[in-house]
């Protein structure tokens, strides 16, 4: 069915309306949903009630179709940052590249998904999350294609730059879209379904580089993943949808200025930017994560947690090979099987954090009278699990030391991954609770340091590890998260409330 047919903004007529669908005109307009306040006609939002162009109101089918576009997409995404770390020796060999210029060809991908939500987030709450997402798609799509045919250095870590600033996209725009068609009640299931997609290329994206290094050119790690994109990029054509919406509401308004020819319809959005010029909104925008990074104390905090889990992991990615040829003796192929123990982990996680999540939130919401429930109530489940990442983090340091049997360290390491996954969705769902308007900023704003943590971190892993060893190398970082992971929950639970209220203005 063509919405147009039923839009509330869209003046039905008997002239307006094919022959077909003539007995649409006859329907009483207060049975249609209305897009106006009654005490502003000239106000156009979505009805309280029910609007069929909210996203929050679409179809579940329809919801569930855009979060697996999103989660398909970010499967690639974070797949090609680690898919090349088998084939480091060989790509160094083969480009005349000394050790640390190979890693910089690994790690500088990570640095660009630093900086590409910081202006990508911000341009999505301009133009919309369709838009930007098919522009990054493509963006992402040819530069990764340009990484299998380098044949210098320098082009192979230019490439891996510009795909990686495409690749950002993901990060900005999956909290947002999330934000824009999931309830409140709903967070922790689409958290965990968007999420259980992207983690399992944690292993897929090693395993495959593994094999391939052994057994073909590693030119064919980017040239597959180039097929699979080409594929998504057509998928996300036909099925993703606009999301955001202000952008909705904005096309509706204008929709009506033209039919009607009455300038008067405007959005509580557009009423903000009255008199900007597209300089002046680009500006304003584009400055928005940072300052919310410079002065909302919630995206300080979490911050700073959610980039310490984020270091660590990318220490455990980077070494975990390393660990297995140097130390264990197993081949290339197999060092890749291990991080089947991580992604496991992950997924794990994520499944039980959802659940947990919407439990808590479901037992907030049946003892409390008040209409809305406060973000806080997502953060208890970070206590526990910030122990349990430790602890993990510990063990696995420990085994690894003494070179006890390879299922210890692999259990050890999977404990680790699934509680650093619980305790990071909390935040997640916190920060889209929190700034509905501009989830994408929000979260652009966090995952700048998430991603530089996740450049610098493994710089400086090895020389850890070689002072210290394992074992008292990972309970210095546990320790470390320990210190970091459990008050800051506990000043927010307290103060979180005085904090979003006395926040600057993130407009």
């Amino acid at each position: 069915m063509d919405f147009k047919k039923i839009d509330p903004t869209f003046p039905i007529t008997a002239a307006s309306l094919p022959n077909n669908d003539i007995e649409l005109a006859t329907i009483p307009k207060s049975d249609l949903p209305s897009s106006k306040k009654t005490s502003d006609p000239f106000l156009v939002e979505f009805n309280a009630q029910y609007d069929i162009h909210n996203p929050k109101d679409w179809p579940t089918g329809q919801k569930w179709a855009v979060t697996d576009v999103l989660s398909a997409t970010g499967f690639i995404r974070i797949m090609v940052s680690t898919i090349m770390a088998p084939a480091l020796t060989t790509i160094a060999n083969e480009l005349h590249m000394t050790s640390t210029e190979s890693a910089m060809a690994l790690s500088i991908y990570l640095l660009a998904t630093a900086f590409g939500p910081i202006f990508i987030g911000p341009l999505s709450e301009i133009y919309g999350r369709k838009r930007v997402l098919h522009v990054s798609n493509i963006w992402f799509l040819i530069w990764n294609i340009a990484c299998g045919f380098a044949n210098t250095k320098r082009l192979l870590i230019a490439a891996r730059f510009l795909a990686g600033f495409g690749a950002s996209a993901i990060y900005a725009l999956g909290g947002g879209v999330l934000g824009d068609v999931w309830r409140p009640e709903q967070r922790g299931r689409s958290l965990g379904i968007y999420l259980l997609i992207p983690l399992l290329a944690v292993a897929v994206g090693p395993i495959i580089g593994g094999f391939m290094a052994a057994r073909t050119t590693w030119r064919w790690m980017f040239w597959s993943t180039s097929i699979f994109q080409a594929v998504m990029v057509a998928v996300s054509f036909t099925v993703f949808r606009e999301t955001y919406g202000p952008v909705i509401l904005s096309r509706r308004a204008e929709k009506l200025r033209q039919s009607t020819r009455d300038s008067r319809y405007y959005t509580t959005y557009e009423r903000l930017d009255v008199g900007k010029s597209l300089l002046a909104r680009w500006v304003q925008s584009l400055s928005r994560p940072f300052r919310l990074l410079a002065f909302h104390p919630i995206i300080q905090i979490f911050s700073i947690i959610e980039g310490f889990y984020y270091g660590v992991l990318y220490i455990v990615l980077s070494g975990f090979s390393d660990l297995w040829v140097q130390q264990y003796h197993h081949s290339v192929e197999m060092s890749g099987l291990h991080y089947i123990a991580i992604a496991s982990g992950e997924l794990v996680g994520s499944q039980i954090g959802a659940r947990a999540m919407d439990m808590l939130y479901r037992r907030k919401v049946a003892s409390s009278s008040e209409t809305g429930i406060a973000p806080e109530s997502r953060l208890p489940l970070e206590f526990v699990a910030a122990f349990v990442a430790a602890l993990g983090l510990i063990i696995y340091g420990w085994t690894a030391q003494y070179h006890v049997h390879w299922i210890a360290v692999d259990i050890a390491i999977f404990i680790n991954m699934m509680g650093a996954q619980i305790a990071g969705m909390p935040m997640s769902a916190y920060i889209i609770d929190s700034y509905p308007d501009h989830t994408s900023s929000a979260m652009a704003a966090t995952q700048f340091l998430k991603s530089l943590t996740a450049f610098l971190f493994p710089l400086f892993a090895p020389s850890l590890y070689k002072a210290i060893g394992y074992g008292w190398g990972n309970s210095s970082i546990a320790f470390a998260g320990l210190v970091l992971g459990i008050p800051a929950p506990i000043i927010l639970w307290k103060f979180g409330a005085r904090l979003r209220a006395k926040a600057r203005s993130s407009n």
